[in-house]
């Protein structure tokens, strides 16, 4: 009724993340919920639980060759430092080349989206061509799997024969190749919290004056993109992921490079290691983008409270 605070599972009165309250649940249940060090218990001993379950599974006897295979502390390390009278290639130095090269991708996927998104949104008779090649460019680019274009590229562009643009290094076309997919995908998500801006303030921001180069740049953008922002740290963590596929061109980046040493030892662990240190970079980085999505929560609930 109109002017009784919501209720919520329990009978009582749902809480708010303004207040610093935890948000209501999806999964509610109708008995009261565990607080305190109840709470606090029946989560350690769920935590155990799970925790106990998976060592049991690890430990057991039908699970050695498992351990041995892909658990392997020694040849871990192995695949980390790498052993050149082997052959082996360091695993550590080649996650810093999927790195560099997630870094340098991710700077120009989020200025040719922009552009990409912006000339997708324009309505001039003259830009007509120009917005056709974009939608199907962004259809063309987010329709076909990364890994074909990343073979079409690495193994296409060579046989060419165009001189210069033949014969760079398999770097540059895998940084090619994740910059393409990528900017059609970022460049709907910046077409998305474009449209989300209310149209309202679009032409308060003309009615006082603003060129729509302006009005773009300082109303409209900045709005978008704070709306946008969770949507963006998520590509980014894909896009970091997603340099593994550079492997495919012959590239001596981690997944190759773990490849290879288990290829002289005929020992899987190195691809755990691998995935170790995809973990220490992602993980941080999906918080981070659970802190933001939180933060812009609470502050569109503090705004819709005034």
């Amino acid at each position: 009724m109109v002017g009784q605070a919501p209720r919520d599972a329990t009978g009582g009165e749902a809480t708010s993340s303004v207040t610093g309250d935890p948000p209501i649940s999806l999964y509610s249940s109708h008995r009261p919920r565990l607080r305190g060090r109840a709470g606090a218990s029946a989560s350690a001993i769920s935590t155990v639980v799970v925790v106990g379950a998976i060592a049991l599974v690890l430990s057991s006897k039908s699970a050695g060759p498992f351990r041995n295979g892909f658990l392997d502390l020694h040849q871990m390390w192995l695949a980390l430092v790498g052993d050149p009278s082997k052959g082996i290639v360091s695993v550590g130095k080649g996650f810093f080349l999927n790195v560099w090269l997630s870094l340098l991708c991710e700077g120009l996927v989020l200025v040719l989206a922009l552009g990409v998104a912006t000339l997708r949104l324009t309505r001039g008779p003259v830009l007509l061509p120009f917005r056709g090649l974009a939608i199907a460019y962004t259809d063309f680019a987010r329709g076909v799997p990364v890994i074909l274009v990343m073979l079409w590229i690495g193994f296409g562009v060579p046989s060419l024969n165009l001189g210069s643009v033949s014969s760079q290094s398999p770097v540059v076309y895998a940084g090619f190749v994740l910059v393409f997919s990528y900017t059609a995908y970022v460049s709907e998500v910046y077409r998305a919290g474009i449209l989300s801006v209310p149209q309202a303030q679009v032409q308060a921001a003309r009615s006082l004056g603003l060129s729509s180069r302006t009005t773009l740049r300082r109303v409209v953008l900045p709005q978008a993109v704070r709306n946008v922002l969770p949507a963006l740290l998520n590509d980014f963590a894909s896009l970091q992921k997603d340099t593994a596929i550079v492997s495919t061109l012959g590239v001596a980046e981690a997944v190759h490079s773990a490849q290879i040493a288990g290829g002289v030892e005929f020992n899987y662990s190195g691809f755990t290691m691998a995935s170790i240190l995809f973990l220490l970079v992602t993980i941080p980085l999906t918080r981070y983008t659970d802190h933001v999505m939180a933060r812009d929560r609470t502050r569109r609930l503090a705004n819709a409270a005034t």
